[in-house]
């Protein structure tokens, strides 16, 4: 179950990861 709970979260880190610095680049507008 903890392997599970690590691949979920690794898995997020990766998906999630582009897209809050895609963010945070359109936030101050250096696009």
């Amino acid at each position: 179950m903890k392997l599970i709970a690590q691949l979920g979260s690794l898995l997020f880190i990766v998906l999630a990861g582009p897209i809050v610095v895609a963010l945070l680049f359109i936030k101050q507008g250096n696009l």
